[in-house]
């Protein structure tokens, strides 16, 4: 990483509440295109979330614990704040002196953005304040919140304007917080109802919905210069799993994520 950091812009996707499971089934089964002509072999690597829940899985990534390889470790990191001790910071990691990974980006020349989604990035109450706080430049519209049936189409309108705004020697950290994933989401299936409330199966809808437009946020990001990606889920979440619903709790539909990282090209 730190031949990448300072050369190349950054973006972080994470789609937020996505189940690992439902990832590799879309993927194996051609369900997202656009997505898997992305994913080194074309498949997710599995991973263990940082946290069970949103604000706890964010605060970990922007502290540059990532969702952690599904195998004994120990696992060098990408990013990681400056710690006596840390037996995951090796000669690859990019080491930063700030607390989080947006401040140490900004240390070293990049515009640092966020376009948020769920809850945990409005900046209505204080506590949606703390997490689009570490940036330098945050966006968080009703249309980009859990509720809207577009609300990606919004989030990647936001981060093109973003994007085109931006001299074009500035180094730019883009991280999008995608809700669609996140309840509701029974409206991405054609004939499902409110009533009859979100499933597995509409999980997975909401995971097609979002491939049909990561195209244009990928094209976005790497139209400057060549772009590191990393797209992952912050914590999976269940539909009646052994009898849990939700999240914010210890189940492998929880804990266990998808995740990769891939470089993006200019002009691709």
């Amino acid at each position: 990483m730190n031949a990448v950091v300072g050369s190349h812009d950054l973006l972080l996707v994470t789609l937020d509440t996505l189940r690992h499971d439902v990832a590799v089934e879309l993927a194996a089964a051609g369900r997202l295109p656009n997505l898997a002509r992305h994913l080194p072999g074309g498949v997710w690597e599995k991973r263990h979330a940082p946290g069970s829940f949103t604000y706890a899985s964010h605060q970990a990534i922007f502290a540059g614990f990532l969702p952690t390889p599904a195998s004994p470790g120990p696992h060098p990191r990408l990013f990681a704040a400056r710690f006596a001790g840390s037996e995951t910071t090796a000669g690859r990691t990019f080491v930063y002196d700030s607390p989080d990974l947006p401040r140490g980006l900004e240390a070293v020349g990049y515009h640092t953005v966020c376009i948020g989604g769920v809850g945990f990035f409005n900046r209505q109450p204080p506590l949606g304040s703390v997490l689009p706080g570490l940036f330098a430049e945050s966006h968080w519209e009703p249309e980009f919140g859990v509720a809207s049936p577009t609300s990606f189409e919004a989030q990647v309108t936001r981060a093109e304007e973003v994007v085109a705004a931006l001299p074009a020697d500035q180094r730019l950290f883009l991280f999008v917080n995608v809700s669609a994933l996140h309840q509701p989401n029974w409206f991405h299936l054609p004939g499902a109802t409110a009533e009859a409330g979100d499933s597995r199966a509409t999980h997975a809808a909401a995971l097609e919905y979002v491939d049909r437009h990561i195209g244009r946020l990928f094209a976005a990001a790497g139209s400057r210069r060549r772009c590191f990606a990393i797209v992952c889920s912050d914590h999976g979440t269940a539909y009646g799993d052994d009898g849990y619903t939700g999240h914010r709790l210890g189940h492998e539909a929880v804990w266990t994520v998808p995740y990769a990282h891939f470089f993006l090209e200019p002009g691709a």
